[in-house]
């Protein structure tokens, strides 16, 4: 079963556990998407510099502005094409924190040559960086963020490292539980960690073709550029 993120990792993906290859098989030609339900442990930010960032970007479903402990939480995986005709799986993230949920949106595409993931986020899809995907000895899945772009319009620009941030997700899968484990860490190469989560969750997977994508999963603009 052929999905983008078994085509840019090749053989590296038959080193994960049995359980993350079925999940990051999602795609079109399996017809699977997969959802995930559980709960985060901590919810985290840095120092109290980064909350006029956090709540700039929580307008466009870009990271989250209010921290927690054992949050409520459910990932949306569903693989769809979007209107450039690229095959695009979606990761919206929803938390339940109180007050009101918080969404992190993301979707990630093949980039032109096949080597990369490109993952674009926010409902507006105004930000854009590079994924590297690496199995590790364990069989867990690490995921390493590149460069940011920053486009609207005929801007198309590279966004500082002063303001940038770097992520680094973890994810594996713990037989004794029967859970998916996650953590995820932002971190600003000069201020250090700004934004975090980790818990677990159990998936389920279902047809598309079947289900199709749900309004409002889909972002409000979509950006072509690679």
């Amino acid at each position: 079963m052929t999905s983008i993120f078994r085509t840019v990792m090749g053989a590296d993906f038959d080193r994960l556990h049995p359980r993350l290859q079925r999940r990051f098989s999602v795609g079109l030609t399996g017809g699977e998407a997969c959802t995930g339900r559980g709960v985060m442990d901590r919810v985290w930010h840095g120092g109290a510099f980064v909350k006029p960032f956090l709540a700039l970007g929580a307008t466009r479903n870009i990271l989250v502005p209010t921290p927690g402990r054992d949050v409520p939480f459910v990932i949306e995986n569903v693989p769809y094409a979007d209107s450039f005709g690229r095959e695009t799986v979606s990761f919206v993230r929803t938390f339940d924190l109180p007050g009101r949920p918080r969404r992190f949106d993301a979707q990630m595409v093949l980039s032109p040559k096949g080597d990369r993931i490109l993952d674009y986020l926010g409902t507006h899809q105004h930000l854009a960086s590079e994924l590297h995907f690496h199995a590790e000895p364990d069989g867990s899945l690490r995921i390493r963020s590149g460069e940011h772009r920053f486009r609207e319009g005929a801007v198309d620009v590279r966004v500082p490292e002063l303001v940038g941030a770097r992520a680094e997700v973890r994810e594996s899968y713990d037989d004794r539980t029967d859970r998916f484990r996650i953590r995820v860490r932002v971190v600003n190469r000069y201020f250090g960690p700004l934004f975090g989560y980790e818990g677990s969750f159990r998936a389920e997977f279902t047809d598309i073709r079947a289900r199709g994508v749900r309004p409002g999963l889909r972002p409000v603009r979509e950006e072509s550029r690679a």
